[in-house]
């Protein structure tokens, strides 16, 4: 029996089915914990594969090469350095789990399954995994530990046993994605397992952007006591080391270490977008990203993301003026690519807008000018993009808000078209509240410049498509405030038209945005892929109908 012990926590960045990579990635962590004196290293769920591997964890041949790179790695533990706690697949016999395994010795020392597979929301590992029994403690050099996975720790059931099955500390490695208010919804909850069991817990999370999700770390470990005793930065790599020592009375206690504070919502919000548009770029191999510079709110922020994330240099903007187009956005335009420092070309669709003038005119005839001609409007920026991106290789980078992919308000194969929506999740009100926020900070690690990024005039100017003379999104739309309030009921509370008009909407409002909201599933469906971080995105853990008669509420 031991009476020191040292964990240390490696908060990586796995990339999906990159099992070289990722396994690189645990060796070099364990390279730096060694250095800094660890017992043990603990890594997020399925570290191995990154998470969430989804279908392909269902590929035997995957599972082999799983397999065969865990026992290689588990051959290095015979070194005598920190031993290794992590997530991988695991098959045992014909059953297949998500599973922690520690490594020590030069083997495989220890395999626990998880108990409790989610299956709400982005989760459906019910469909992927076996449960595992109950587990009991884990011995590592002497200190009895307790490894429910992720899930295991929102339940009573997984924590009472190994509880009463003599765990001395809890050590819960996780995939869990970011939304607002999700750091300290962990915290809450682990307080309220360590305050049944009475014992410390460490809580390692992955960090990093995968498609739809993004993972934002910020592991932490409690005291018995319930105190926070080391907490790890947000949205980025980070080894966080910590030394326990047990008491006359046989509770671990944990000597001070670094306790960095969270960052505030939109502080959040804005790393985590950035995060999202970095690895999706990095991972799937773009060399930057090419965006349409409206001169509006949307793209100005997406621009300053993009130059955040990726640098100047690897972000094209677009400016593709028709006869609609105000010369103050031009000049916005122009001032937010000068605000960033990044490359602006100016592209007219006036030619293209004739040109289908012209081709359609005989199918067209005696029909009055209406949305048709304002969307091939869209449409030719669209495929202006898409060419770009096509000659030139960057990844057309989508501006669209959340706001406007619930009511519609937006092109199919027009300002829809794109590889990544970086504000897919982000509602108007909170793409404004961003920009200013933006404009007065400058995020850590962000690689755009310092000061203003967003034009003053962008961000008080009423926003408009620039379809049709003197048109605003208002004369379709409810106010923004109002609007963004509404479809947060619809959405995220799923209200129903009494509890939202209690809150001051009209009722025949708050019926038009429902049916807006339905009707714009299609368009949804093939919208390119954006980071969540709302309680609900659209994306795979909304899923209703395309054909649906249920368009009334009233």
């Amino acid at each position: 029996m031991t009476d020191r012990f040292s964990i240390a926590l490696a908060q990586i960045n796995p990339t999906v089915g990159a099992i070289t990579a990722n396994i690189d990635r645990i060796r070099n962590a364990r390279a730096e914990a060694a250095a800094r004196g660890a017992d043990l290293m603990v890594c997020p769920e399925l570290a191995v594969t990154g998470y969430p591997p989804e279908d392909l964890v269902l590929k035997p041949f995957f599972l082999d090469v799983v397999e065969r790179a865990v026992r290689e790695l588990a051959a290095e533990t015979a070194d005598g350095g920190p031993a290794l706690l992590f997530g991988a697949p695991w098959r045992d016999g014909d059953k297949r789990h998500n599973a922690a395994l520690l490594l020590d010795g030069g083997a495989v020392a220890a395999i626990r399954f998880k108990v409790d597979l989610p299956n709400y929301g982005v989760f459906d590992e019910k469909r992927l995994f076996d449960p595992g029994p109950l587990p009991g403690p884990i011995n590592v050099r002497g200190v009895r530990l307790g490894v429910p996975i992720c899930e295991d720790m929102w339940s009573v059931d997984v924590i009472e046993t190994l509880a009463e099955s003599g765990a001395e500390i809890l050590v819960v490695p996780n995939g869990s994605p970011f939304e607002l208010g999700k750091h300290d919804q962990r915290v809450q909850l682990a307080v309220r397992r360590v305050t049944e069991s009475g014992l410390p817990l460490l809580y390692v999370n992955q960090v990093g952007g995968q498609d739809e999700l993004v993972f934002d770390g910020a592991s932490f470990a409690l005291g018995a006591d319930c105190r926070l005793v080391a907490q790890a930065p947000a949205f980025a790599e980070h080894l966080l080391v910590t030394r326990w020592e047990r008491g006359e009375d046989d509770v671990w206690s944990c000597a001070d270490t670094e306790c960095v504070a969270p960052p505030d919502e939109l502080e959040s919000v804005y790393a985590a977008l950035v995060l999202a548009l970095r690895d999706y770029v990095a991972k799937n191999r773009f060399p930057g990203v090419i965006l349409g510079l409206s001169g509006g709110i949307d793209s100005a922020l997406a621009a300053a993301i993009a130059v955040d994330a990726l640098g100047a240099e690897r972000v094209h903007g677009v400016m593709m003026p028709s006869p609609h187009t105000a010369p103050e956005s031009q000049e916005d335009a122009a001032e937010s690519a000068e605000l960033l420092g990044c490359r602006l070309d100016t592209v007219s669709i006036l030619p293209a807008m004739e040109a289908f003038e012209r081709m359609l005119r005989p199918a067209f005839a005696g029909r009055d000018p209406d949305v048709t001609e304002e969307n091939i409007q869209a449409r030719s920026r669209g495929v202006t993009l898409m060419a770009l991106s096509n000659k030139f290789g960057p990844m057309v980078l989508s501006t669209g808000n959340k706001s406007e992919m619930s009511v519609g308000y937006a092109t199919l194969y027009g300002d829809l078209c794109g590889g990544f929506a970086v504000l897919k999740d982000v509602y108007k009100t909170t793409v404004y509240a961003l920009a200013r926020w933006r404009n007065a900070q400058v995020p850590e690690g962000a690689l755009g410049p310092a000061g203003r990024v967003v034009p003053e005039r962008v961000l008080v100017k009423a926003p408009t498509a620039e379809l049709s003379p003197g048109q605003t999104d208002q004369d379709t739309l409810p106010p923004y405030e109002a609007l963004d309030d509404i479809l947060r009921c619809l959405i995220e509370e799923n209200l129903g038209v009494a509890e939202i008009v209690a809150r001051g909407h009209a009722p025949e409002v708050v019926n038009a945005v429902w049916g807006m909201l339905h009707a714009a599933e299609y368009k949804r469906r093939q919208a390119p892929p954006g980071p969540k971080i709302t309680r609900r995105q659209f994306g795979r853990e909304r899923r209703y109908p395309i054909t649906n008669g249920f368009g009334s509420l009233l």
